[in-house]
């Protein structure tokens, strides 16, 4: 396979990720918690939470892994590890702090802090459980559509600085 092929690959699969991802929070931020938060027991509307959210887990940590590794394959193809000294090039480091962000909440602080920590928090008070994460869900999606709408912008030649 030539380079170019290998590459439209990459970003191919990075794009699908990205997509899964990115879209499964959207979904869990503007749909299910908005739901939840209009619950009428605040107890079943945590416990629902944390199955469906339980279930999106695996999928987002397989993306987010995925999404990761063809990122950095790509940098690495197109030897542009050069672009993260560059400031007009911000929507990258935007899309790796995300990814961090995520990668970190994914795989080390839900499942080892998190997790625990809302489960007791819920259990005290489940409708401000439940608005604390609402609220966190809307930074991070606004975080990763802003690095999502660099990131097309960006390849595309548009700048900001």
């Amino acid at each position: 396979m030539d380079a170019t092929t290998t590459l439209a690959l990459a970003r191919a699969i990075h794009v699908i990720g990205v997509v899964l991802w990115i879209g499964g929070v959207a979904f869990v931020t503007t749909v299910l918690l908005g739901a939840l938060r209009r619950h009428h027991d605040a107890r079943e509307g945590v416990a629902l939470f944390e199955r469906l959210e339980g279930r999106f887990a695996l999928q987002a940590r397989i993306v987010t892994l995925i999404t990761g590794l063809s990122g950095f394959y790509m940098l690495h193809l197109l030897n542009g590890w050069e672009r993260y000294q560059q400031p007009h090039f911000w929507w990258l480091h935007l899309m790796t702090l995300v990814w961090l962000i995520f990668t970190a909440v994914l795989f080390v602080l839900e499942p080892l802090i998190l997790r625990r920590w809302f489960h007791r928090w819920a259990r005290r008070d489940g409708a401000r459980a439940l608005a604390l994460v609402h609220r966190m869900h809307r930074l991070l999606l606004a975080l990763s559509l802003l690095a999502v709408a660099g990131a097309v912008a960006g390849s595309h030649g548009a700048t900001l600085f």
